[in-house]
């Protein structure tokens, strides 16, 4: 029996429709990183052809996945999700493990989102410097500004403050953010496909470059071009972002965290995730090629950019002058606010559940009186976010390597959890099973790719600091466990 204190407590309140729920997902899928990584990662590594194989490849892959997930939360409607479910098929210290690097994959996002807002006001006509005041200095090669800090961390404390409130009106917040999100992208698509002044010959390097040698024979003096750098194998190209693809599509597995909140029919789960995936995948193939269909020198513009250039700003004003940058910066701020909002949502209904059930102290699991929602855990997800501006943006990438393992964790586990289930149950269906071997198959290789530097697949796996992260996040889950080694036990 458990001993957790809150078990009397109030629970979560019914509040969210199948659209809140879709815009959760959607919101989180889509972040800074889809419209800066054209520039930072995706162009250069894969290119358009590798991105858009591995964007797809990654969609599918994601809607296998999204086959255990329908079909495991009608059975563990709870908060917690994953945690939940492997908790019930594995056990204490393996829902542990789970939920532990789930909080890595949803609570990286928050700050990593908040990285990018001080860059959309600096993308504004006459508004370039207009954060960039007080104190500065300088992480990888990055300046931070204490301007950008502040007004960074005043988004992250008023969205957090709207998850405390209520999860109603987060939801409705969410949903207009997201549908502009959608509308935004979707008529930059339709313009670029309409101009002119876009060309199939400006996406070459279809398959990417080898940046970091571009980049050492331009600082010699030596760069020609682009072309003798150009990437020969495709295999490479393709998996260098077909490994973040739990990174990429992380987002809809956040629905189960919510699921104490739906006021509808969990036979609705599935429809919603592959819709917020499919959307997930036009969004990510379409800032990747506008970008390089736009811009004629787009390798020359990374090689030579002290910093990641916002490419895809760049694309948007040369094909639409000011209302093509108004449109950019609409978009990604709507991914960046309804990242936040839905990460935050997700973390601290995680770490909700997990202290309910003993696995972290009693303090995450409070439900705010009048509101209903998991005010202290929200707190401490405001506190962690705050680092992001600290941090500044190029520790993006450290961010995404870190979410990118956690969701792999959990897709895993709940694949796991559903060949269990069924065992129990002992359903027949051959369908299901084969999708959750599949998917388990498959969330193993990301854990693979990113972890395991393998000949001939250079840029796939880690960066250093990812590794240092991962460690830090390792050790910091084993002392809270053993700090709530007995709570866990007794639960």
């Amino acid at each position: 029996m458990s001993t957790n204190k809150n078990d009397k407590q109030p629970g979560l309140q019914r509040q969210l429709s199948p659209m809140h729920v879709w815009a959760i997902a959607f919101g989180c899928i889509i972040g800074w990183g889809s419209f800066v990584n054209p520039g930072k990662k995706f162009l250069p590594n894969s290119g358009v052809a590798g991105t858009a194989i591995a964007m797809v490849l990654g969609a599918l892959v994601m809607m296998v996945i999204a086959c255990s997930y329908a079909y495991m939360v009608p059975k563990y409607p709870k908060a917690g999700g994953e945690f939940t479910f492997t908790k019930a098929c594995f056990g204490k210290r393996a829902a542990y493990v789970c939920g532990w690097f789930l909080v890595a994959a949803y609570l990286t996002n928050v700050p990593m989102n908040s990285t990018a807002i001080g860059l959309i006001v600096d993308g504004l006509d006459g508004a370039a410097d207009i954060l960039k005041f007080g104190f500065h200095y300088t992480i990888a090669g990055f300046d931070v500004y204490m301007g950008e800090m502040l007004f960074a961390m005043s988004i992250l404390v008023l969205f957090g403050w709207l998850n405390i409130v209520g999860v109603k009106k987060a939801g409705f917040v969410q949903t207009v953010l997201a549908a502009l999100l959608a509308l935004s992208v979707g008529t930059l698509t339709i313009a670029a496909i309409i101009s002119s002044k876009t060309s199939t010959a400006n996406m070459a390097p279809l398959w990417g470059f080898d940046k970091a040698s571009a980049i050492a024979a331009y600082k010699a003096g030596t760069y020609t071009g682009v072309d003798e750098f150009a990437n020969t194998n495709i295999m490479s190209a393709i998996l260098a972002t077909f490994a973040i693809a739990p990174w990429a599509y992380v987002g809809f597995d956040t629905i189960p965290q919510a699921a104490e909140e739906f006021k509808f029919s969990y036979k609705k789960v599935s429809m919603i995730m592959v819709v917020a995936i499919v959307f997930g995948c036009f969004v990510y193939t379409a800032n990747n090629t506008i970008t390089a269909a736009a811009l004629e020198n787009w390798p020359d513009l990374i090689v030579e950019s002290s910093s990641t250039p916002w490419l895809l700003l760049a694309a948007a004003e040369r094909l639409l002058g000011t209302p093509g940058k108004i449109l950019v910066g609409v978009a990604v701020s709507c991914a960046v606010l309804s990242g936040i909002m839905g990460f935050y949502l997700a973390s601290s209904r995680l770490m909700y559940s997990m202290s309910r059930d003993g696995y972290l102290p009693d303090f995450f699991g409070k439900i705010d009186e009048k509101h209903g929602t998991p005010k202290n855990a929200m707190l401490f997800c405001i506190a962690v976010s705050l680092t992001g501006p600290v941090l500044g943006r190029e520790a993006l990438g450290w961010f995404v390597d870190m979410s990118a393992i956690g969701a792999s964790i959990g897709f895993m586990f709940t694949c796991m959890s559903t060949i269990v289930t069924m065992k129990r149950n002992q359903d027949r269906s051959p369908f299901l099973k084969w999708m959750a071997v599949l998917g388990a198959t498959f969330s193993l290789a990301f854990i693979v790719l990113q972890l395991v530097p393998i000949p001939g697949l250079e840029g796939v796996h880690f960066g250093g600091e990812s590794y240092v992260l991962l460690v830090v996040w390792i050790v910091l889950g084993i002392m809270f466990y053993i700090y709530q080694v007995d709570e866990i036990n007794a639960s």
